[in-house]
């Protein structure tokens, strides 16, 4: 006869809480779907490559190369979806042993780059050059006549600070303004005379910010990325453009000059067409 609790009830009880909450790949997995977004869609709006999306999803974090960059694009990818990234990385850190030691900021920025930058010309060190080489010039021609008349050293001085005659009739050759660049967005008075033989369309984010893709009739990617609260994108195109709003809650349309009156829920993902002619949805 034992005294006491039996081994059954020293057993430790299961934690139900940690077998019902899914995994951080199919937490963002199902987050995606609920949207309605696609791995290309995600990875367009990201630019975290479409390989390392499938991985994510399916608990593999190798392909990222660490946990340092694992925790940046599970960051990254739930907000894409509309998920709280802080329950994700804590979880993550849960199951992967805690947090490393922090990584040096430089190869972490040009490890996770994607596109390098293109370096300009040093112009503040070739303006430093060209002022050293003007100094030293007059500097040279004052020293060699020294010992010339006054009137030698008042055509330096002259010389120095005037642009020489070549002719009584010559005249300073205007300089040709370079034409204003056209912008590629139509602006607000572009769009209220939105000309009759294309589709203008504007898209606004009031509301908060937005995920957007546009198209033109030919497929070619117009734009593809965040638009953030308050900002706007104009888009045009001679017959069709095509668009995909992320959150079409927070998104105002003018088409041709007259606003779309489409009420569209918060958080919900809209394909729309728009074409020449009154304003209708594809």
């Amino acid at each position: 006869m034992s005294i006491g609790n039996s081994p059954e009830d020293e057993r430790p009880f299961r934690d139900e809480s940690q077998e019902a909450r899914p995994s951080v790949g199919r937490a963002l997995k199902q987050a995606r779907i609920a949207a309605g977004l696609t791995v290309d869609d995600i990875s367009s709006a990201t630019r975290v490559r479409i390989a390392i999306v499938h991985a994510i999803e399916a608990d593999d974090f190798a392909p990222c190369g660490g946990d340092v960059y694992a925790r940046g694009h599970l960051r990254t990818l739930a907000r894409a979806v509309h998920l709280d990234p802080g329950p994700l990385i804590a979880q993550y850190d849960a199951e992967h042993g805690g947090r490393p030691e922090p990584t040096p900021a430089a190869p972490l920025f040009e490890a996770e780059r994607i596109r390098p930058e293109r370096r300009g010309p040093n112009w503040t060190a070739a303006m430093v050059a060209a002022i050293v080489v003007v100094i030293g010039f007059v500097g040279f021609t004052a020293f060699k006549g020294g010992d010339d008349s006054g009137d030698s050293k008042s055509q330096v001085a002259e010389g120095e600070g005037t642009t020489p005659v070549v002719g009584k009739s010559a005249r300073p050759t205007p300089k040709k303004e370079k034409p204003a660049q056209p912008t590629g967005e139509p602006s607000d008075s572009a769009i209220a005379a939105a000309p009759q033989d294309k589709v203008t369309v504007q898209v606004s984010a009031p509301n908060g910010r937005s995920w957007i893709s546009a198209k033109d009739h030919n497929g070619r990617m117009l734009f593809d990325g965040l638009l953030d609260k308050g900002k706007s994108k104009t888009f045009q195109d001679s017959s069709k453009i095509n668009l995909i709003l992320g959150d079409a809650g927070a998104i105002e349309l003018y088409v041709n000059g007259k606003k779309i009156e489409d009420t569209f829920r918060p958080g919900a993902v809209e394909r729309l067409t728009y074409t020449k002619g009154d304003p209708v949805a594809g």
